[in-house]
């Protein structure tokens, strides 16, 4: 079931001229598609940039999170062939915030339809948060197909960083945000927050859904940036962007990210210590710590490690940006 069904391609030229510490300036994509998937799934993907450029896919965060047309400048259109598609359940893929068959692996494997399907060999895997997770899985499991490595805002999906944002942790640093995303479970449940709010996400009841899920979103929301970004705020409060990444996120961490025991991903990166890597992480993220990506390379002390000084965990902070970029620009020379 590797079919694009719905392609609609554009013939939009790109001007790669971009003003220093910015992004690329904005471009149409030249491909858009849906993919058939096994278990009952379309996946949304796009291309942009350049058709004979280097290959790179975008992992999205969240899990969740859904596409912006603003991550395809983050990689020069001339020099790459720029492939995003919004993971199960969420953005322009369907059933819309489904949980049935969405598990790591059922992306990874999506991933690979998807590179088959656009018959690349080997491409640059791009992902932040949730998407360095998914990245690194990838990687891990198909590392012949994997040309370079960027990831960012590194998350292992173990238990202890779920306890640190969803238990105590980040709590002590926004008190104030933490009382509003307790708020809607009762007091004799947060011990377990993740559990709670599981139940309450996966209520019959529409409206208990919805207001859960906005309180799991906003949460997220506030933490991700070194200053507090109301308009980011909003965004996650956006109905339909909370119900997808909150059930999904939630549905993913109370499974433990569908990985075998505690810390996969770490404990199997010497099966990618081959693939050139850049690993940036902001000083002071507070959604997925800095201490991740130290890990991370320890485990792959080849790699490149961009501490980013005044920065929280969003890619669209100024210097999380700059650096992502300069990573891109430099990987693009690779032969």
């Amino acid at each position: 079931m590797n079919t694009a069904k719905d392609v609609k391609t554009s013939s939009m030229k790109s001007n790669a001229v971009r003003v220093e510490g910015e992004f690329y300036p904005a471009i149409e994509a030249r491909i858009t598609g849906m993919l058939p998937v096994p278990g009952g799934h379309t996946i949304y993907f796009e291309e942009s940039g350049n058709p004979d450029g280097l290959p790179v896919v975008f992992c999205h965060g969240g899990p969740g999170a859904g596409t912006s047309p603003q991550y395809r400048q983050f990689f020069n259109p001339d020099k790459y062939r720029i492939i995003l598609f919004d993971q199960r359940g969420c953005g322009n893929s369907r059933p819309y915030a489904s949980l049935e068959n969405n598990t790591t692996w059922d992306i990874v494997a999506d991933m690979e339809l998807l590179r088959k399907h656009c018959n690349i060999d080997t491409w640059v895997v791009f992902g932040g948060s949730w998407g360095s997770t998914l990245a690194l899985a990838y990687a891990e499991k198909h590392p012949s197909h994997v040309k370079a490595l960027v990831v960012r805002g590194v998350f292992f999906g173990t238990q202890q960083e779920c306890d640190w944002f969803y238990q105590d942790g980040a709590s002590n640093v926004f008190p104030e945000y933490w009382a509003d995303f307790v708020q809607p479970i009762a007091k004799a449940d947060r011990g377990n927050m993740i559990e709670a709010y599981y139940k309450l996400l996966t209520s019959k009841n529409a409206k208990v859904r919805l207001k859960a899920a906005k309180a799991w979103a906003i949460w997220e929301g506030s933490c991700s940036k070194l200053h507090i970004d109301q308009s980011l705020r909003d965004r996650f409060a956006a109905d339909d962007f909370a119900v997808a990444i909150a059930r999904i996120e939630c549905h993913y961490f109370i499974n433990n990210c569908f990985f075998k025991g505690e810390n996969q991903l770490l404990k199997n990166a010497w099966r990618i210590r081959h693939i050139p890597c850049v690993i940036v992480n902001g000083r002071y993220d507070m959604v997925c710590p800095i201490a991740n990506a130290h890990a991370l390379h320890l485990a792959l002390p080849d790699a490149e490690f961009v501490i980013v000084p005044d920065a929280g965990h969003s890619m669209s902070e100024v210097g999380i940006r700059q650096a992502l970029i300069a990573a891109t620009d430099k990987i693009s020379t690779l032969t």
